[in-house]
């Protein structure tokens, strides 16, 4: 198989802003897995909040390249070559991962989806995330999304919860709410509660990764469900989470593709726990990779296409909260432009 590499800058509409900084930006990377005239498609996402950087993905990229064999269909296999030389990396990790299922989907003509024997007419609707603003911008960045069924706000700021109280003075849909690790456990609770009559549907990762404790605690007295996300990484987690939470928010550049977060959704459903699918900004293409498995999921936070100002891919997310997933074979992307995916 041969690996190909192609920097994917992309733009959000807005300033996008959440507890820890603000970005408008964001430098991902194409990947191009090419075997037997098929050429699968993947995208990673890196964060420097999960602790990866452009200049990472790539140099993660490279060192795998000459270790990804002759058979996309041996996932196994690849897994075990890549581990032995290079471990973590999840965003690039994903990226090959993608590509492979792309690859796979496209030579036996049918979407990943159907490959995992989902249902595609149980995809829940996907909310769209509101960044941190002031509340003039606030307005405006409400008014271009007042029609979605559904609103994530990023809270963490001084002023947020009277911005999110006037967000709910105008929008009657369901909100969500995520604090991305900003606050202690004690003033977790305090705020849960002053914005439960708001109507707020979740909450978010309120207290730091590492809490498990502070997690247990608000959960044990908040008035609304609590979903862990930064703290939710790896199959391993997921154990340390029963009990200290109501669901997990599952992100494929942090689980490093699609079989990992398969693995963890079976896992949190063995536990009791709620599953959520999320999504970094990146285009349709990381999207559509991540919606093949939105049937197993009750909430999609699958918003990234929308938060940018020109998406090259047309994929699974579609428009106002909706998913469909559509018959093209793999994970059924193609260029907006018309030009070939690959």
């Amino acid at each position: 198989m041969q690996l190909r590499l192609e920097t994917l800058e992309v733009n959000a509409r807005h300033p996008f802003r959440i507890a820890h900084g603000t970005k408008q930006t964001y430098r991902n990377t194409l990947v191009r897995i090419e075997h037997d005239g098929i050429e699968g498609l993947g995208e990673a996402s890196p964060s420097h909040y999960y602790g990866e950087t452009p200049e990472m993905v790539v140099e993660a990229l490279k060192t795998w390249a000459p270790h990804l064999g002759d058979d996309p269909f041996a996932f196994d296999a690849i897994d075990a070559r890549l581990d032995a030389v290079l471990q973590g990396h999840g965003a690039a990790r994903a990226a090959i991962e993608m590509a492979l299922h792309d690859w796979v989907g496209k030579k036996l003509g049918l979407p990943v989806w159907k490959l995992f024997g989902l249902d595609p007419k149980a995809v829940p609707l996907s909310c769209m995330t509101l960044g941190m603003a002031e509340p003039e911008e606030m307005e405006r960045k409400l008014d271009e999304i007042l029609d979605f069924p559904m609103i994530k706000v990023k809270l963490g700021g001084p002023g947020d919860v009277d911005n999110l109280k006037r967000i709910r003075a105008r929008y009657r849909g369901k909100l969500q709410v995520d604090a991305n690790t900003a606050w202690t456990a004690s003033d977790a609770v305090r705020v849960l509660h002053e914005i439960e009559p708001l109507g707020i549907q979740l909450v978010e990762q309120p207290v730091p990764r590492g809490d498990l404790d502070g997690l247990k605690y608000v959960h044990e007295r908040s008035p609304i469900p609590v979903f862990a996300d930064e703290s939710a990484h790896h199959l391993s987690d997921i154990g340390l989470l029963a009990g200290r939470v109501s669901g997990v928010n599952l992100k494929i550049a942090k689980t490093g593709g699609l079989r990992e977060m398969r693995r963890m959704i079976h896992a949190a459903r063995a536990h009791g726990l709620q599953v959520m699918i999320g999504s970094m900004i990146e285009t349709s293409l990381a999207l559509s990779a991540a919606a093949q498995l939105a049937p197993l999921v009750d909430f999609l936070d699958l918003d990234g296409h929308w938060l940018l100002e020109d998406d090259p891919f047309d994929g699974a997310p579609r428009e106002r909260g909706v998913l469909e997933l559509g018959d093209r074979p793999g994970l059924g992307v193609v260029r907006r432009d018309g030009a070939p995916a690959a």
